[in-house]
Order: C-alpha cells, then structure tokens, then sequence
C-alpha cells in the first residue's frame, strides 16, 4: 500500500472472528514471518483496524492515524524524510485460537508536499513521435507509485523491484520502444538468414526504426467521427420504405431509440440502438450515486413509413426487492437516502413486414436507496402481428440471432431439453451457480470455481466434474431450425459427444494431484444459410459436437497452508461456427494454374517485381523511385559482367 488507508473484504460468516493487526511481524535476524498470534489487539503503532461487518462479506479496513506532513524546524510526531514509513503489517482473523486467514501489508508511504514556489506557464514540450517516442516507459502507469513489473519504473526501490525482477514486462510495453526490427543486418541469426539477405539487409542506427512510422511519406486524412442523428432519408425525394433485420429503430427525431445493453467488455452501455427483430434480455448493476433515467417514454418511433407511434406504458410497483437489490451496506437509518427508480423495463415491438405497428413497455418502479447495489433488467421482445397469446408464429422457420437454441430429449417420455452455460453469482462457485440458455450465434465463455479437499479421491473428483459438466446439456438432439417439431425425428440433430481423453497417468499416490480431470467443455455448434423469408436469412443448425479438455489438477498451498480446501475452475464454451449450405465446386486446371500467378493467393507476387518503378507506387516520388531503380539495374549488371570468366582474364591481364 502507498497511501494511508486500505481496504479488503473477509469472505464468511464473521460471527465470533477476533480480528487483529500485528506491526512489523517479520524477524530481524531472520527474515521470516513470526508465528500468528491472535490474542492481538486492533490497534498496532500508530495503525488502526475496522471491520464492517456484513452478511457474508465483512469489509476490513486498515488506517493510519498520524500526520504525513514534512517535519519543520524543531517540530514532533512529523516526517523526517520524503519516505515517511516502511512497515510491514499482518492482519489476522481468528476463532478463538485458531488463525482462519490472514493478509500479509508491505507500507511504503511518503509525506505530503505542497508547492510553494512559482508555477511556470512554459507548456510542456512533446517530442515528435516520428522521431522519439513519445514514453520511454509506457508500464508506468501509477504516477509517484510503483509500478509492479514494469522494471524500467524510476519510482520502484532495489528492494521492490527484487520481488518480480524475474517477471518484468517485456517488449515495448516493457520499455523497449526501439527494439532491433527484422530488416536490420545485425538482428538476424545465422540459422533463418535467407541467402539474398546480406544484399537486401538494411544498416542503420535503431534511432531510425520503423516502428516510429515515418518512412512513409502517406497523405494524412482526418477521421470522420460517426454522428448518432441520421437522416432520415438515405437520398433526396427517396421515401423511408422500411426496417431490415438489423436496422436501428429511429425516433421521431431521427435519433436511435436507445435501451441499455451489455458491450463486448461485458459493461452495460446506456445509449445503445435497439436492432429492428434483434432480442435481447441484459442485466446491469447501479447505485443511487451512479444512477441515470434512460431515453423518455414520451418518445414517438418511427414506424418504417415515415409515420410515428406513441408508446403504451403500463407502471407498476416492485412487490419484492430481494429479486433486484444484491447487496445492502448496513447504514443508519436517519442516514439513509432514497430514491424512486426504474428497477426494470420491458419493450415489446409488434411488427408485420418491415414495419413498427405498436411498441408495449412495462415499467417496473421501486425505491432505491443509499448503500443498496441494484441489479437493472431490461428486455426487449419482437412479436409478429400474426402471433397469439403471445407466442409468435414462427414466420422464418429459421433461427435468428439471440434466440435460445431448442434441445429435446427424444429418449424420454417428456421430450422438452435444455441448452445451458453457467451464469455464476456471489462468489462464483459451483453450488451457487445460475444457468442461462445458450443463444443463436451468440459466441460464449463461463464458467464457475469447485471446492476440492486436498484428500479428494481423483475418480470421484472426475466424476463429480462431469456431472457438474453434463448438468448443463440436458439433450440428446438439437433442433435444426426454431420450429423444430418434437413428433418429427428429421427436425433435429443428434448430439455427438467425444469422451474426455486419459492417460492413465498415474499419481504414485501423492495427494493433491490429480491428472486427466475434464475440467473444460467445448459445445461446437455448425449452421448454415439456407435461405431467406421476407429478406430475413434463414439459419439451420447441421451438427453439434461436444468435447472435454483435460487438466492437471494440483492443491495450491496458500499463505501458511492452514487451509486443506483448494479451488478447481471448470469452464464452458459455445462455438458457432459458419458452413456454405452447399460443398463448393471444385477448382477447374486453369484455376490452379492461374494461382500461382494471382497476388491474393500467394506471397510472392511476380507479376509486381516491378511495382516500385511503375506511376502507381506512391510511397515515394516517382523521380527517387526511378533513380533507385537505375542504380540497382547498375549493380545487376556489374555483378554479371564481374562473375563472368572472361572477365577475370582480362582482368588478370
């Protein structure tokens, strides 16, 4: 820690845990940590503990209770030096004599200064990056801290840089902006240097490398930053003729209509365009301080026709807030602030072709208040016109993307199967893991942690690993399109399973390792275009493979090795992965004959041996282009003259 306060978090039931805080816990002579304590109190020097107790989480919180001002002239209980403190901290949690967990500090803080001297208003002077790199070490992220790994970090002590000086960064990142490029004489080794590359090798100082960009002498063009107002019309006098799949929803005022989604990065965006029949169903996580209202209700859609609609808003009150509210901080209650908000909200859109016919949102109201983490859902549902009772008639028998993919079990009496990845909560084990359906086209990764004793028996830890595993696919057989009917054997695929691979290692019988354990599932899903309805493509599913990857699996030994229980992640992936709907025709003789000619297909290119002389070449002027040509023709033809015998005889002549 480098400031004066430090936060942590105790994972457990905390009824009747004793904290303490041990100073400077290391032996002198030694070096090594003394034996834990915990008849210590919460008060060690001049550092403070405070524990906040919660229901599973108790947040522990380390503080310094003296000043760090610089010491003036015949004053106490000051800094000496700009290194104020260096110490070493334990803190302890403990039932009764027995130690649970303990959390090992290293302090290195500096006083606080303040300026009192004249501010210079000489603006800093950046280096042209076309000749300097504009940071010679880019690791340094944390200004007037240590950075850990980064070794070319001025601010890092011989001491601290000990600690991963095995470890440190590598490559620019690292601190080494200029490092020797391929094309450099002195940076290739004798075992993969090409004949030709003494001839074509390049002598220069690494000040000259390209990768500060400026041996191209390139137009320069400004970036067009995308506006999110569009016009309305794509073209004078052409009418708006509808949505496609895919297409944002306008508004009335040519603006995307917005519902907050999940990014890449798996953060939640507030001003993302909802996608003409694109479903979706996200979760975000807010507080009252971070807490915005999204796009208004009153808001008209543009229906496709250049027509507006209103939406149909339907209020209700939030009956239980357990569903929502994750985690309560417990505060005061003459302190607590709250507020009325937006708990959830679900948007229906009927469409019929390529237009909007009415958009339904129900708006769930709750109070939110101070300290409380609200989990927001929002949802969004496209109906076709033609559906009754809520259920869409499958217009496109084909499945769209974010559709729940159908699974059936055509071996028992109840046909209905399930598809699912995990979704892990709270600590993200496996006893506490959620699931959700895998969704068309939607590429993903989860996973959750298994608790395992170091005397865990390795066929019973295999097994109970694949029942964790084969929970999520209850299924012999895939739909291949999204109407798949359950009496029809044709409308669905059967599932190919790969067992897990063994070894037959063995352990010799040590404990805590185990070999061959299928801790990673891997669900490769093949579909196809094979057609279009309405102009929407037509997706069919055509096999689904399941396979396990094996690892070793072996006991960590935390701090101490008081604990016997270690963690096991296993993980879950769906693929999906794209096929033509028909085998390709074959490729005639004169195709391949004509390949070894195309420069698309093959890195070396004959037919542009020539490329740098010829107009269309702009990397340099044509005049130093031509005059480079020529010389090297000079050298060609002296090189062929002197290898000549002839030569050599008049020569000796």
């Amino acid at each position: 820690m480098s400031g004066p306060r430090v936060n942590s978090f105790f994972f457990g039931n905390s009824s009747g845990v004793n904290f303490s805080i041990i100073l400077s816990p290391r032996d002198a002579e030694t070096g090594k940590l003394q034996p834990a304590n915990c008849s210590r109190s919460r008060r060690a020097g001049d550092w403070n503990l405070d524990v906040t107790p919660g229901e599973n989480t108790s947040k522990v919180t380390v503080s310094l209770s003296r000043t760090l001002e610089l010491c003036l002239p015949n004053a106490t209980e000051c800094c000496p030096s700009p290194l104020c403190m260096v110490e070493t901290l334990q803190v302890l949690a403990c039932r009764g004599s027995e130690m649970l967990a303990q959390l090992l500090i290293q302090a290195e803080i500096f006083a606080n200064s303040s300026f009192a001297g004249n501010v210079s208003e000489n603006a800093t002077i950046i280096p042209n990056q076309a000749f300097k790199p504009l940071g010679s070490c880019p690791c340094n992220l944390t200004a007037g801290a240590c950075d850990v790994r980064c070794c070319c970090d001025l601010e890092c002590t011989p001491d601290l840089q000990q600690l991963f000086s095995g470890s440190c960064f590598t490559g620019v990142f690292g601190g080494d902006v200029n490092p020797p490029f391929d094309q450099l004489c002195s940076s290739q080794s004798v075992e993969c240097t090409p004949e030709w590359f003494p001839f074509l090798c390049v002598q220069s100082s690494l000040d000259n490398t390209p990768f500060l960009g400026y041996f191209y002498h390139g137009s320069i063009s400004t970036p067009k930053i995308p506006s999110f107002k569009i016009p309305l019309q794509t073209s004078p006098g052409r009418p708006f003729t509808g949505y496609r799949e895919g297409d944002p929803v306008i508004t009335e005022e040519d603006e995307y209509f917005t519902v907050p989604q999940q990014s890449m990065a798996g953060q939640c965006v507030g001003n993302a365009p909802v996608a003409y029949l694109h479903n979706f169903d996200v979760k975000c996580l807010t507080n009252l301080e971070s807490y915005k209202e999204g796009l208004p209700h009153d808001v008209r859609i543009n229906t496709g026709t250049a027509d507006f609609i209103q939406q149909n808003v339907v209020y209700r009150a939030i009956t239980d807030k357990g569903k929502f509210i994750t985690e309560s901080e417990n505060l005061l209650a003459a302190e607590v602030l709250c507020q009325n908000v937006t708990f959830a909200e679900h948007y229906k859109f009927i469409w019929k072709d390529n237009n909007i016919e009415q958009v339904n949102v129900t708006v769930f109201l709750g109070s939110l208040c101070d300290g409380e983490i609200l989990t927001q859902r929002f949802t969004v549902e496209f109906l076709s016109l033609n559906s009754t009772n809520g259920e869409e008639l499958f217009e496109n028998p084909g499945y769209q993307a974010g559709k729940p993919v159908r699974a059936a079990n055509l071996n028992a009496s109840d046909p209905l199967g399930r598809l699912n990845i995990w979704q892990p909560a709270g600590r993200g084990l496996c006893a506490s893991a959620t699931y959700r359906p895998v969704l068309f086209g939607v590429d993903s990764y989860s996973g959750c942690i298994l608790e395992v004793d170091i005397n865990e028996d390795c066929s019973f830890l295999r097994g109970n690993v694949t029942e964790k595993l084969n929970a999520l696919i209850q299924a012999t057989h895939i739909g291949k399109r999204d109407n798949s009917s359950y009496s029809d054997l044709n409308d669905w695929v059967e599932i190919i399973r790969l067992d897990p691979f063994s070894s037959n290692m063995s352990t010799g019988g040590l404990k805590g390792i185990c070999p061959d354990i299928p801790a990673n599932l891997n669900i490769r899903i093949i579909f196809a275009k094979v057609g279009a309805v309405q102009g929407i493509p037509q997706q069919q599913i055509l096999a689904v493979q399941i396979s396990y990857s094996t690892v070793l699996w072996q006991f960590q030994c935390g701090l101490g090795c008081k604990n016997t229980l270690s963690f096991l992640p296993i993980t879950a992936s769906v693929q999906f992965v794209e096929v033509p709907a028909q085998p390709p025709l074959p490729v005639s003789r004169y195709q391949n004959i004509y390949a070894e000619f195309d420069c698309n297909q093959n890195e070396v290119c004959w037919p542009q041996l020539l490329y740098p002389l010829t107009r269309f070449y702009t990397g340099e002027p044509y005049s130093q282009c031509l005059a480079k040509g020529l010389f090297l023709a000079f050298l060609v033809l002296l090189a062929a003259i002197t290898s000549n015998p002839w030569f050599s005889k008049l020569w000796n002549r």
